[in-house]
Order: structure tokens, then C-alpha cells, then sequence
């Protein structure tokens, strides 16, 4: 388990991510914003049950891949979060990773929406 959160948040992992991926506050990130860093940090760390029970149902693929073992998570910047109303939000962001040495960044415009008091990802747009 990371002492610092993979999210970039400079918070430590038990106070940050954490509590939406396991225990009483599980699937329970407040915002998109929140979600979309647990989302992020649970690619890091290959949490794929998290990755599909905060999926849409709508968008929801049947299974995911684990990260090949030549991947390295290098980091998380939000460039932009817009709560469009009570129940849906975007958030922009730019993931960077290193594969078989070659860096490559994963810049998303990111659609949520909060069903039943939970948020979910909807879908994204790469930019």
C-alpha cells in the first residue's frame, strides 16, 4: 500500500483515496472530482472491482484488463471540474504513464453522473 496517495492530492493514501476504495465510506467519493481521483488511483493500483462498480451502468464494460507489468503510473493533474447540476459534473484531466519506456499522456474530458446519491463515470472524450 503507497504512503502517498497515487491521485497527487500530497495527502497520505489512508487519507485520501483510500476510504472511497475500501471500508464504510467505499463508492462513496462526495464529488466527481473525488471519484475521478479514486478512479485514477485505483488504475494505479490495479483495483479493477472498484474501476467497474463506479462505472455507469449505461457504459459499464463486462471486465477490464489488469495493467500490463511494464506499465508505471507516473501522475495526476486535474486541469478543470465544472458541476454542470446536482447530478452531473465533468472533469478534465491529463494521466501520465510510462510503457516499455515510452511516456505517454492520457488527457480526458470525463462525464459523471450521480445516481441514487452515488457518482458514477459515465464516459470520456480524449483530447
Amino acid at each position: 500500500m503507497p504512503a502517498n496517495c497515487p491521485c497527487d492530492s500530497l495527502l497520505p493514501y489512508t487519507q485520501c483515496c483510500q476510504r472511497w476504495h475500501q471500508g464504510p465510506q467505499r463508492l462513496q467519493a462526495p464529488t466527481a472530482q473525488a471519484l475521478m481521483r479514486s478512479r485514477y488511483s485505483a488504475f494505479v493500483l490495479d483495483d479493477l472491482s472498484y474501476l467497474l462498480d463506479t462505472w455507469h451502468p449505461q457504459t459499464r464494460p463486462a471486465t477490464l484488463e489488469p495493467n500490463p507489468p511494464d506499465i508505471k503510473w507516473l501522475g495526476l493533474q486535474i486541469k478543470n471540474h465544472i458541476e454542470l447540476d446536482a447530478d452531473h459534473a465533468t472533469v478534465e484531466f491529463v494521466a501520465r504513464y510510462r510503457q516499455a519506456g515510452k511516456a505517454t499522456r492520457l488527457h480526458e474530458h470525463s462525464r459523471f453522473e450521480r445516481l441514487e446519491g452515488r457518482w458514477f463515470y459515465l464516459d470520456g472524450e480524449f483530447q
